[in-house]
């Protein structure tokens, strides 16, 4: 955060914060902002790298018991740091909500580069595929249309000529958009992966949600490999 205050706490400057006084009170003001009683879902965005397990944990507790959420979750954490979290929590953590998309598929990647010489580092994101699915965790896919972080959007971007030939074969195939293409890219895996579209633009969301119909594996892949994703 530039600016971390929230309810006047005084506290300014870069940082992620999972206080308990902090994080009850940014719940507060998201309320308030949303003109609601209650959250469905509260993630944590990012390790807080001074995190305190019990104080998340009560902070968990006292928003539960009030009734102000129902579910808790995290986002961009590897399976270890969810595991130290959950180790403290009487909740279930629900949700990690990550980038991933045909453009970033590092989750995909590193599943599939096992045992082999390769430019691609096995590291954090490794197993957070298996470890969602062990655990019944879902995957909330952030950006599904973006390349790189904030790059921008990959469909019917000229720097893809491979990809986006690809995405329109597919769409005239199935009487649909690209974009809807795109999306059901990220559907058709087993984990069953909800997509966070990332617009409020309602003609574009009614693309990216047409979606009477399932892509076969072999179309897939080659949209795993259109996109410049490579098979050992």
């Amino acid at each position: 955060m530039a600016d971390g205050q929230i309810d006047g706490d005084g506290l300014k400057g870069p940082r992620y914060d999972f206080s308990k006084r902090h994080l009850i009170a940014t719940v507060d003001t998201e309320l308030r902002r949303l003109q609601t009683d209650y959250l469905d879902t509260f993630l944590l965005h990012r390790p807080d790298a001074l995190m305190v397990l019990d104080d998340v944990a009560e902070a968990f507790q006292q928003l539960e018991q009030s009734g102000k959420v129902r579910y808790f979750g995290v986002s961009n954490m590897h399976p270890g740091q969810v595991t130290l979290l959950q180790s403290a929590l009487s909740q279930k953590l629900q949700i990690n909500q990550l980038q991933f998309g045909l453009k970033h598929t590092n989750m995909i990647d590193n599943e599939l580069h096992v045992n082999v010489d390769s430019t691609h580092t096995l590291g954090d994101n490794s197993d957070i595929l298996s470890y969602s699915r062990l655990n019944k965790m879902t995957i909330q896919a952030w950006s599904p249309l973006q390349y790189g972080y904030f790059g921008g959007v990959f469909v019917d971007n000229e720097q893809f000529p491979e990809l986006n030939a690809t995405l329109q074969a597919l769409a005239i195939k199935y009487d649909v958009t690209k974009s809807s293409i795109a999306v059901a890219w990220i559907l058709h895996h087993p984990a069953k992966i909800q997509v966070t579209i990332g617009t409020m633009n309602v003609e574009r969301i009614v693309q990216m949600t047409d979606l009477d119909y399932d892509l076969t594996n072999q179309e897939w892949y080659d949209l795993y490999v259109a996109a410049g994703h490579d098979l050992p």
